[in-house]
């Protein structure tokens, strides 16, 4: 049998590009989004219920690279350094049969905006124009498994790292974000925590130096011991390599 799905709406996340982008929901809550509904979806009755949960489930389709790069058996998790193999079902490697993914994201509230209606959310872990398939309600007394085990997934933990930043990357959030409403110095801060690089980096001790994108910003950092130091922040160049 077949099965076809139209999305519901869009995501609109700072993350436009993959890099960067943390491993689960959650990790980075300075991360403010938003699905934009399609009009078909853009009611407010659909929604009605939805104040009294904290947060939602998304069901996604990995869109990108994914709808034409095909299935794979066996993935290596950044979470084993990218050496270990297992098996794309004991994985959420975007290359699956069907690429479909679920994130368990805060959500808060509607809002109008000037192209119809949208559903705000923080702790995002999904790329600027991510198709949603459904939002369901986040339930914890059935959702929330306390003593489940979680196999190779063990919990996270973000780096013991200091992140600063040059003056001139000070003079590039301040005229990013003025106002600090979208919580740039936030995010980047807790992107950064993350450690965004491959898991394979220990190969690769020399390099020092690296580029990623927060919404039309190019953010450039080292790795200086234990620092993660932000050297330059501006407005991202079209076809500007990142990495």
């Amino acid at each position: 049998m077949d099965f076809h799905f139209s999305p519901i709406g869009f995501i609109r996340s700072p993350y436009t590009d993959k890099f960067g982008i943390p491993r689960q929901a959650g990790l980075v809550t300075a991360a403010q989004a938003r699905l934009d509904l399609l009009p078909d979806y853009a009611r407010e009755e659909a929604f009605k219920g939805i104040e009294g949960f904290s947060h939602v489930w998304l069901l996604f389709v990995f869109h990108d690279d994914c709808l034409t790069a095909g299935w794979r058996p066996t993935v290596r998790p950044p979470r084993l350094g990218g050496r270990e193999r297992v098996g794309v079902f004991a994985s959420r490697a975007p290359y699956r049969p069907n690429p479909i993914g679920l994130s368990a994201v805060e959500h808060q509230g509607l809002e109008r905006t000037p192209t119809g209606l949208a559903l705000r959310l923080r702790g995002v872990d999904l790329l600027d124009g991510t198709p949603v398939l459904d939002v369901k309600p986040y339930v914890p007394y059935a959702d929330a498994l306390p003593d489940a085990r979680s196999g190779f997934a063990t919990a996270g933990h973000a780096q013991d790292w200091v992140v600063e930043f040059s003056p001139a990357a000070l003079h590039g959030l301040t005229r990013a974000d003025p106002d600090g409403s979208r919580q740039l110095r936030q995010l980047i801060e807790q992107v950064l925590a993350q450690d965004p690089r491959p898991g394979y980096m220990d190969r690769y001790p020399q390099r020092d130096a690296f580029t990623l994108r927060l919404y039309d910003l190019e953010l450039r950092w080292q790795v200086v011991g234990r620092r993660a130091l932000v050297v330059g922040l501006d407005i991202a160049e079209e076809g500007a390599t990142v990495g």
